[in-house]
């Protein structure tokens, strides 16, 4: 069973994905650690993220596999390292969506995602599962909250992760990404006509957890 799980940053997605993927015993798949992990290499290798060629060439020659650990956290392994923790840093938040928008490297990514998907029941979140990743989903949903709301989640995170960050920084950036995820044009942030749209806004996590797991059984 695949559970399809998409929206914007700060809409809670991921957090969700992965407390709803544990309750049910399920495996917890987290698509943008994917292009973090291109984009950190990109960097690490002084690739210009604007050349195009070359990043697809990172991404065509990278070894990626999410690893679910025994908190139903996931780890980043790539190339036979564990890049969880470097991925999340704001250098690769900043320029993510700029790497995630080159068509080719989606075409990689999804290959990628559909064989992980397709190893066990799954739950993955991102931002085209619905509609492009997994079309068939058996059960879709659209997570989405106020700009306000996403912009004092994400700041709260990058705080307690002592990043030196100011919200207005947030703001802008969390603005930045809504747009390009947005309107590129391939596989653009949408909700996908049968998903199920749930505004995270004024729910706790639990809350937003619970209502998914109802929903998620047949």
């Amino acid at each position: 069973m695949i559970i399809a799980i998409d929206g914007p940053a700060g809409s809670g997605k991921s957090t969700v994905a992965r407390l709803l993927a544990k309750r049910l015993g399920f495996t917890y798949i987290d698509t943008g650690a994917m292009y973090r992990a291109i984009t950190l290499k990109t960097i690490n290798n002084k690739i210009d993220v604007n050349d195009s060629s070359s990043v697809i060439d990172i991404a065509k020659n990278t070894k990626i596999d999410l690893i679910n650990d025994s908190d139903n956290g996931i780890k980043v392994i790539m190339d036979g390292f564990d890049v969880s923790l470097q991925i999340r840093q704001p250098e690769i938040t900043k320029i993510v969506s700029v790497i995630s928008k080159i068509p080719k490297v989606r075409s990689i990514m999804l290959t990628l995602q559909r064989a992980l998907g397709e190893r066990n029941d799954s739950v993955l979140e991102g931002r085209d599962i619905g509609t492009v990743v997994f079309p068939n989903a058996e059960r879709k949903f659209y997570l989405d909250a106020s700009f306000d709301e996403r912009v004092n989640r994400r700041f709260k995170e990058m705080r307690s992760s002592n990043l030196n960050i100011s919200k207005k920084e947030v703001a802008l950036d969390l603005q930045n990404r809504d747009k390009i995820d947005s309107t590129r044009e391939i596989a653009p942030l949408k909700k996908a006509d049968d998903a199920i749209l749930i505004d995270t806004t004024d729910l706790t996590i639990e809350q937003v957890v619970d209502k998914l797991h109802k929903l998620s059984h047949p």
